[in-house]
């Protein structure tokens, strides 16, 4: 199956370097998407622990790391570009690049969506 979502070698570089250290408990990385902020969603990355309900995710792999993304999601995730960037402060984080934002507030912390303008 295609990926919603895309990950750079930078991203998956950061994912695996996240498994590694995690604990003994962990199974993996979510691409999550929470209610919150002046858009009203924000993107999430969190650990899959062994114990959750895995039935409703789907898991990919490219470059080398493995991601789920929820399937009530996925819709509002095809086609995001997951990035992970350090700035020239030595400041880093995950980046998100969705073709199917509409809004974005205006420190970037949170997005909206249309169903009707999802690319497919």
């Amino acid at each position: 199956m295609e990926s919603p979502s895309k990950i750079t070698q930078e991203a998956a570089k950061q994912i695996n370097a996240l498994m590694g250290e995690a604990p003994d408990d962990v199974l993996g990385m979510r691409l999550n998407v929470k209610t919150t902020g002046c858009s009203g969603n924000s993107y999430k990355m969190e650990y899959v622990n062994k114990g959750d309900d895995l039935s409703k995710d789907e898991m990919f792999k490219e470059n080398g790391a493995y991601i789920y993304i929820p399937k009530i999601f996925s819709w509002m995730l095809f086609g995001t570009i997951i990035d992970y960037i350090v700035d020239d402060l030595g400041n880093s984080r995950f980046d998100f690049v969705n073709p199917n934002e509409i809004a974005r507030c205006g420190c970037g912390e949170s997005f909206q969506v249309s169903p009707d303008k999802v690319q497919t």
